[in-house]
């Protein structure tokens, strides 16, 4: 399951697909050369978005990602 407290290395390690997700979310754009580190959470802080956003950025991402 991921959580909001996944690493980002973590999460991109196990779902490689998920770097295009969280670039679309606007939250990393790790092909571009911005480090990986830290959490979801703290990432998605990063670029403001508000606890209710980060909850369904991480639903979102267990619906694309967890069978």
């Amino acid at each position: 399951m991921i959580t909001k407290d996944m690493l980002i290395e973590d999460l991109v390690n196990d779902f490689p697909d998920s770097v295009t997700f969280l670039m679309m979310k606007g939250i990393r754009c790790l092909r571009c050369g911005e480090p990986s580190w830290g959490t979801i959470e703290l990432a998605a802080k990063e670029k403001f978005f508000s606890d209710e956003e980060i909850e369904n950025t991480i639903k979102e991402l267990n619906n694309l990602f967890i069978k």
